[in-house]
């Protein structure tokens, strides 16, 4: 089966062909095109949601002729079986831009239509076979039950994946999400968009144990997060400095980020252990963070689980259609063009079996 992905619920436009069989633990990535308009939000220091939305626009039909390798892709049916389309949550006219081209293309090529949540999407990242890298990273196949945390700009959730298509919400963010609070942080210590990546190349020059930030919720009997009283922390911290230097804004970075890595760490492992997880999955765009990935896998060997780590290939791990596509394989469950539409306010509650 060959499936085209579409993806478009914040500031990339993204168009990917994976294929695979029923019987194989993982699919097969052949093209995946990304657009993003990052180069824009980083003057504001933030996505503008009408901006994104335009770019998409532009955008949608180039990266998907790009991935199909055609010139036209309305003048002839590509030799696929399905597309996959991100429904929500998102930005709706991000959102839009992508679920009316993929009902579009449907109706015209007449093939089925697969809506899919954007924050499964991440966790199905990890069920995508990408070569070289595949069988540098990958030991065995993903088992289940397995514990999936989603981190990114706008979510953090753990999730329990009992199978595919059956899956149990764990908990999530209360407030700021943890690629969220590092976006504002970032802000706070005049550093470059998207926060994430800027202050994790801070923090390599940084002292984590310079600044004793809290650790929200790290010590609570529940798998919830919250992230708002770090960044209020670093605000106080900041304004009582009358500037910031090098050294100053590397070890905050370095505190910050060592204190969202404690935070996710804990309460992941602490769910893996309760549901007797034979895998723990990331995803998510801060799931790209390197330190992230090596303390999980450090910290795993403590708590002697009896559980394999998985973390996509860092390209993976931000928004792409190919993950979209992955999610739609082994989720196979299409609607009829007409019946699908763009949801922002979708959430894992939603999909909860």
């Amino acid at each position: 089966m060959r499936l085209l992905g579409i993806e478009t619920s914040c500031d990339e436009t993204s168009a990917a062909l994976i294929s695979g069989n029923p019987s194989d633990p993982l699919v097969t990535l052949e093209v995946n095109t990304v657009a993003s308009s990052l180069s824009l939000h980083k003057k504001t220091g933030g996505i503008i949601p009408e901006v994104a939305a335009r770019e998409q626009l532009s955008y949608i039909l180039p990266v998907i002729k790009e991935t199909l390798g055609v010139s036209n892709p309305l003048a002839k049916k590509p030799p696929i079986d399905a597309i996959a389309v991100t429904v929500g949550p998102g930005l709706i006219g991000s959102l839009l831009v992508g679920v009316e081209t993929a009902k579009t293309l449907a109706y015209l090529w007449n093939v089925p239509l697969i809506p899919v949540n954007h924050l499964m999407g991440h966790i199905y990242a990890n069920f995508i076979k990408t070569g070289s890298w595949e069988k540098a990273i990958r030991d065995s196949d993903i088992e289940f039950p397995a514990v999936a945390l989603v981190v990114s700009g706008g979510h953090t959730d753990l999730v329990l994946l009992k199978d595919h298509g059956k899956l149990q919400w764990l908990g999530g963010t209360r407030d700021d999400a943890a690629g969220e609070a590092l976006d504002k942080i970032g802000r706070l210590l005049k550093l470059s968009y998207p926060g994430g990546p800027a202050i994790e190349k801070a923090a390599k020059n940084g002292n984590s144990k310079r600044f004793l930030f809290p650790k929200p919720m790290i010590n609570s009997n529940d798998f919830d997060f919250s992230f708002s009283g770090l960044k209020t922390a670093v605000l106080k911290e900041v304004r009582a400095m009358k500037q910031l230097s090098d050294e100053t804004i590397a070890d905050i970075s370095a505190s910050v980020q060592q204190a969202i890595i404690d935070v996710l760490i804990k309460k992941t492992l602490n769910a893996a252990l309760q549901h007797k997880a034979k895998s723990i999955l990331l995803g998510g765009g801060v799931a790209a963070n390197q330190k992230l990935r090596d303390e999980f896998k450090l910290k795993a060997r403590r708590y002697k689980l009896d559980a394999e780590i998985f973390v996509p290939a860092a390209s993976l791990c931000t928004d792409n259609g190919a993950m979209i596509a992955s999610c739609a394989f082994f989720n196979y469950k299409p609607v009829l063009w007409k019946n699908v539409y763009a949801n922002p306010q979708l959430y894992f509650a939603t999909i909860e079996s």
